[in-house]
């Protein structure tokens, strides 16, 4: 699947093949801080709605509240939405505008006084799928930041790596596969993405279970699951340290030259999950591809 942008942050539908495809998200989450030009994750959620047929919400997140955590401020669902001001206005028309050029019937264009992982929290409540920039939140602390977004956020994310050109492609997709819930689900709710590929490599790191551990409960076979899909995967192991999990995915990734990553987001704090694992951290550091996320 091919998306291939006229300008920055501008990408056109896809052909009549995309459409039809399983599962796609009905309602799409782009979080975008900068308006002119316009955020990658708004021409990328744009490019995914006009092949999916979906709705795009497109919020912008002021970069002077993107620090805003937990309980620092206590907005209701509706306060969470600023009320329209003048200025605005004229954006969320230039978003209608951006939207209608794309090919998107349903656009709708709303500004958050909170901060991301509350955003993400109570919007992604509504939408299928969120579309953001790894590069949202800068500075020191950041990784924490968007760890506690992606991990609170239980949606799968679609993240977009640094200086990223408007352009998608999955033609070539790679499934990080451990054997966990995470990679489970991000798998799973992959399916859109994995049905427009031309090829599917699983890159299975996970431990083989003793010949002794007795099964309770079925296990998930990708490779199987895939096939139930119409989805033809072939698998690749791996074997290394949890600590070398993230170098050897993107190095994976990159000898497949892969245009999408699906991998499941995992966090390291047991009270309370918003800290980054050290293999997500790492792909998110050094990713130069798209990677979708589900925790």
């Amino acid at each position: 699947m091919s998306l291939r942008a006229n300008r920055p942050g501008v990408a056109p539908p896809l052909a009549a093949a995309s459409r039809g495809v399983l599962h796609a998200p009905a309602d799409i989450l782009a979080l975008v801080t900068s308006t002119s030009p316009w955020s990658p994750s708004a021409g990328a959620a744009l490019a995914l709605a006009a092949a999916w047929s979906a709705h795009v919400t497109g919020c912008f997140v002021d970069p002077s509240l993107l620090a805003l955590r937990g309980r620092d401020e206590e907005p209701s669902v509706l306060a969470l939405l600023l009320e329209a001001t003048p200025e605005a206005e004229d954006v969320a028309d230039a978003f209608d505008e951006l939207a209608r050029r794309c090919g998107v019937r349903r656009a709708t264009w709303v500004r958050t006084e909170t901060g991301l992982a509350r955003t993400m929290h109570r919007l992604g409540a509504w939408h299928d799928l969120i579309v953001l920039d790894q590069g949202i939140v800068q500075g020191d602390g950041s990784s924490e930041l968007l760890g506690e977004a992606l991990l609170g956020c239980r949606k799968p994310c679609l993240v977009l790596p640094p200086q990223w050109g408007g352009a998608l492609a999955f033609e070539r997709v790679a499934l990080a596969w451990n054997g966990s819930l995470e990679a489970t689900r991000a798998i799973h709710v992959a399916l859109p993405f994995l049905r427009q590929a031309r090829e599917v490599v699983v890159v299975d790191g996970a431990v083989p279970a003793a010949e002794d551990e007795a099964e309770v409960e079925p296990g998930f076979d990708p490779i199987g699951y895939l096939e139930q899909h119409d989805i033809v995967a072939r698998r690749r192991r791996i074997h290394v340290s949890p600590h070398e999990a993230g170098d050897a995915l993107l190095h994976e990734a990159t000898r497949m030259e892969a245009q999408l990553l699906v991998m499941g987001a995992y966090g390291r704090s047991r009270l309370r999950e918003k800290v980054l694992g050290g293999a997500t951290r790492r792909i998110l550091q050094q990713t130069t591809l798209p990677v979708l996320m589900q925790h």
